[in-house]
């Protein structure tokens, strides 16, 4: 732009040699004038669909086949629907007692605990595990084998098995929140607490997972790799806090490390503000937090139950690096 300005008023001051681009002046006068970008339906749909502007952020890094239309969208339930008891489909829990080969003893072992799972959103479920239930915005329950807790249990238990001691915190959110008179717009203030009462307890804890499900469709949260089935995982980063960099950058780095490993498998790293969501996720109380999306509402425990195993290989990884490295 400045390079036009210049050679606008004197031709000889960039050379003969400068390839200067020309500024497309139409199309800025335009999206100046009217708030419309041209190249982004978005910009012209905002202001007449309500909510739309919900929508209105960008991946940081998208992973295969992603674009905006996958962002997360985060959604109130009434606490009706959050406390309701559903019939569960014990056969599709099964998956998760199945015998597996011995898993060898891991070479070295933490002395301290340094990870902390939970679960904001502990009643979010996956339709496969729930009987005579279609809808997506239905596919919630309170029991920890057929919620996310399960799922945070799959993790703590995998990361045991890379020498990572984990507390897992398995709480019935919705129980406590409706003890307290509160509903799910309390559900992050909530698990502030938990999570802050956690770190007060044990000084060692620096890293933080808080495990949700996505409510996109199978179509949107499944990858196939080497013919196994793998819901796929996204990394939500809360920016509204000043230091929000150091995790966005720690998602990022694990994002990069499963897309060489398993290809496919992640669908991006997400930063989300507060007009887009929470905002924080509690993650301006540890530089190492991230919020991990494990598939969505179609998928599976067994597909679930990969995609932990692939994290943790993952994740394991990069957080014994920086032990020994002394970072952390």
């Amino acid at each position: 732009m400045y390079l036009n300005i210049i050679q606008s008023q004197n031709h000889y001051l960039t050379g003969k040699d400068v390839e200067v681009p020309k500024l497309p002046i139409m199309e800025l006068t335009f999206e100046l004038a009217t708030n419309l970008k041209p190249y982004d339906i978005r910009s012209f749909l905002g202001n007449e669909i309500p909510g739309f502007f919900a929508y209105d952020t960008q991946f940081y890094v998208a992973g295969k086949g992603t674009d905006y239309t996958d962002i997360p969208f985060e959604s109130s339930a009434p606490m009706e629907v959050l406390l309701k008891e559903r019939e569960i489909a014990e056969e599709m829990l099964l998956v998760d007692e199945k015998e597996e080969e011995p898993t060898p003893a891991p070479e070295k072992t933490m002395d301290e605990t340094i990870v902390h799972i939970y679960q904001s959103h502990s009643w979010e479920s996956y339709l496969p595990l729930l009987r005579g239930v279609s809808e997506p915005d239905d596919a919630t329950s309170n029991n920890p084998e057929a919620n996310v807790i399960a799922v945070g249990k799959m993790l703590k238990n995998e990361l045991a098995d890379k020498g990572i001691k984990a507390n897992h915190d398995t709480r019935n959110v919705p129980k406590d929140l409706a003890a307290r008179g509160w509903n799910y717009n309390h559900s992050y203030q909530y698990s502030r607490e938990t999570v802050e009462a956690a770190m007060t307890f044990n000084s060692d804890v620096e890293y933080l997972i808080d495990i949700h499900r996505d409510a996109l469709r199978k179509e949107k949260t499944t990858e196939v790799i080497e013919g196994k089935s793998y819901a796929r995982l996204l990394f939500v980063v809360g920016t509204a806090h000043k230091n929000y960099e150091k995790n966005l950058e720690f998602a990022e780095r694990i994002h990069h490390a499963i897309e060489k490993k398993y290809p496919g498998l992640s669908r991006g790293v997400i930063p989300k503000g507060k007009s887009t969501g929470n905002g924080l996720y509690n993650q301006d109380l540890s530089n190492r937090a991230i919020l991990l999306e494990v598939g969505g509402v179609d998928n599976n425990l067994e597909e679930a139950r990969n995609s932990i195993k692939a994290f943790a290989d993952i994740y394991s990884e990069i957080v014994w690096e920086e032990r020994d490295a002394g970072e952390y």
